[in-house]
């Protein structure tokens, strides 16, 4: 009832209560892009075999966060949303995860216009945005949930950032490594990406890279990232795409960018090939997932607010 909480705020406060997203405001995407990187193994994209999966011999945790997020209200024509975030570690030992931390987070998103003088209820964090450009409804939610977005990205850091003081395992974090330069550092850290809207290569590199047949990866490669930190990456192939899509089942793996991490490329692959979640997962994206990924979600979503 967290958002019906803050409707009655809303309402309290003497402002226009809301229950839907405007229309074009589901979901932002992001854009399709190529930016050539950098090959450290091999003079062209190889396709190299990794090996029958193997299990990660050491206890082995994983990253991930969540969001959810309602209009709830409107000042003026200024949407008011309110947002919960959450993230957390799962840790597997013996073969049993379970969660080792977690953070959660409740959120006021608006326009500080709509925001100023508004009484949240206790526990929310009020965020003011800028308001650098007249008022547009869509627009407005595109950056409130943007904002949503750093604030849950700052959540997993944070976590992140707590597990370390703990322990010194291998940590999996659903995510690029490049938006820390901690986490890049990280000789410990794996990164998986399941988005390929940024694409490393063209011409025949990308046709090696793209058409991976199972249990392969790419040459490793640094990628010409606008982010935050250098890593070395490469993509791996988690099930057969043939008959399906050039996607299917394809995952870009990011590590600190070491020889180490060079040297490890095949090693780690195979652990990454032993975590693959389920075909009877239930999840859309589980062709790209991992289980100990989908653990997390589901472990975060089954407490987050419906209403």
């Amino acid at each position: 009832m967290v958002f019906q909480g803050l409707r009655r705020a809303v309402a309290a406060s003497g402002l226009q209560v809301a229950t839907a997203l405007p229309a074009r405001s589901q979901g932002r995407t992001e854009a399709a892009v190529t930016r050539e990187a950098s090959l450290v193994e091999d003079e062209r994209v190889r396709q190299r075999a990794v090996g029958s999966p193997v299990p990660c011999p050491e206890p082995l945790a994983f990253l991930d966060g969540v969001q959810r997020y309602q209009v709830v209200g409107y000042g003026s024509t200024e949407p008011i949303v309110g947002a919960v975030i959450a993230a957390a570690v799962r840790e597997r030992t013996s073969g049993r995860l379970t969660t080792v931390l977690e953070h959660r987070e409740h959120l006021v998103v608006g326009r500080r216009s709509a925001v100023v003088g508004f009484e949240a209820p206790a526990g929310h964090r009020v965020i003011a945005l800028p308001e650098d450009e007249p008022a547009h409804p869509v627009r407005d939610l595109d950056v409130a949930v943007a904002a949503i977005d750093r604030a849950r990205n700052a959540l997993e850091l944070k976590v992140a950032e707590g597990f370390r003081q703990r322990s010194e395992g291998w940590l999996i974090v659903d995510g690029s490594l490049a938006e820390s330069p901690t986490w890049a550092a990280d000789p410990k850290m794996i990164g998986i990406t399941k988005s390929h809207a940024t694409l490393p290569f063209s011409g025949p590199d990308l046709v090696e890279y793209l058409r991976l047949p199972q249990g392969h990866r790419s040459s490793v490669y640094q990628p010409a990232s606008r982010r935050v930190a250098p890593v070395y990456a490469w993509g791996l192939r988690l099930w057969p795409w043939e008959g399906r899509d050039l996607l299917f089942g394809f995952v870009r793996v990011e590590r600190a960018p070491t020889a180490g991490s060079l040297e490890r490329a095949d090693e780690i692959s195979r652990w990454i090939l032993a975590e693959r979640a389920p075909i009877s997962s239930g999840d859309v994206r589980w062709d790209r997932l991992l289980y100990g990924i989908h653990s997390v979600e589901e472990y975060l979503r089954a407490s987050l607010p419906v209403s």
